[in-house]
């Protein structure tokens, strides 16, 4: 019996039935149970159904999500599990991959699952909590020691040009040293001897204590951003010369800096959706606000306002005239994709505000920035 085409039986996995012309041999075994797994997701999309691609329902539709779950983790290489559970999560609201126990304890935490929790642990009994704490827990503790190098760097002090003695790999002066070696150039072996390496010195920034308020949307589209402010807050706590602030916001206003350093329990206690009153957490913040030279507020928003828009931007316009910096965000995570409302960003730009996207690594540089002035 002839083997099928490898290329092929990939084509007709992602393709789904209307390809199995594709495949004259037809699958393995092994591509019949991946296809099996894929289409138990990806055939109850109406919108591929329409356009004839993964149609037909080849998969078993007696699958339970357990026995999903335990195919994808035998058939599958772990970027693609997670691209699978992620879809099932968010794009088909399966909810029982965060709300059901014996499912919450085969999972692999990842960043899609832990925004899966926060928006269905309403759901939850105290005995699937307690599993899904498990999943916020573990990528929390990913993502900080990530963003803590991030944030050591950028508060560490800036090299300058002033040679050093003190021989340390993140101040290696590579222009210098080659600079300083071409004399040593051995062209038989075409490279430069180094026999006297150069070192740029490091300048501490001198800070006074400033103030850092942030003020986190908390509305479902904005989820990602909420988790990245828990967890950039709570690398910036404790800091030389920064007191932080950590505020939560929807039509009501949640001071969660009694949390900041346990980002985990606060990211249990956000409530994600309902309405947007910006204006009326800008209000909040700025009356936290001791010594306005010395803070930077930062408002975290899609800027869909659903409060009074003209008391928001009046707001920011006296923040920014009594000499506090103000930075919108209209994204704080890992890639920084924005979704705005462009218009009232444009309106708060116009009265002083700096307007973009950022991730926490860049936030943390822009603070460190503003301290060393």
């Amino acid at each position: 019996m002839t083997e099928p085409d490898p290329a092929l039986e990939r084509w007709r996995l992602v393709l789904g039935e209307p390809a199995q012309e594709c495949t004259p041999d037809g699958l393995g075994a092994e591509a019949r149970a991946r296809d099996a797994a894929l289409d138990w997701l990806y055939g109850r999309d109406a919108e591929l159904g329409k356009r004839g691609v993964r149609a037909g329902g080849s998969g078993a539709s007696d699958l339970t999500t357990l026995d999903w779950l335990d195919d994808i983790h035998r058939l599958f290489p772990r970027e693609t599990i997670e691209r699978l559970e992620r879809d099932a999560v968010e794009r088909y609201e399966i909810d029982d991959i965060v709300t059901d126990p014996e499912v919450l304890a085969r999972v692999e935490p990842n960043p899609a699952l832990l925004r899966a929790v926060l928006r269905t642990k309403h759901l939850m009994n105290p005995q699937v909590l307690a599993l899904a704490r498990r999943i916020v827990e573990q990528v929390v503790r990913e993502l900080m020691a990530k963003l803590r190098t991030e944030v050591r760097i950028s508060f560490s002090g800036t090299r300058v040009r002033k040679p050093s003695n003190t021989r340390l790999a993140r101040n290696f002066d590579f222009r210098g040293t080659i600079k300083a070696n071409l004399m040593h150039y051995r062209p038989d072996e075409r490279r430069v001897a180094i026999e006297r390496p150069r070192f740029h010195s490091r300048s501490r920034r001198h800070v006074e204590q400033w103030q850092l308020v942030l003020l986190v949307d908390q509305s479902g589209s904005m989820v990602d951003s909420v988790i990245h402010s828990a967890v950039t807050a709570a690398c910036l706590w404790g800091l030389p010369g920064l007191r932080t602030h950590l505020v939560a916001f929807d039509t009501s206003v949640v001071d969660l800096t009694a949390d900041v350093t346990d980002p985990v329990e606060l990211l249990m206690k956000v409530q994600l959706g309902g309405g947007t009153d910006i204006a009326k957490a800008v209000r909040y913040g700025a009356g936290l606000i001791t010594a306005p030279r010395r803070s930077i507020v930062v408002l975290i928003s899609d800027f869909y306002e659903g409060g009074d828009e003209s008391a928001l931007v009046r707001q920011v316009r006296e923040l920014c005239q009594q000499g506090t910096e103000v930075l919108g965000l209209a994204a704080l995570d890992a890639d920084a994709t924005p979704n705005y409302d462009r218009a009232t960003a444009q309106r708060l730009a116009d009265v002083g505000a700096h307007v973009g996207a950022m991730t926490p690594g860049q936030l943390a540089e822009f603070v460190a920035e503003r301290l060393g002035r």
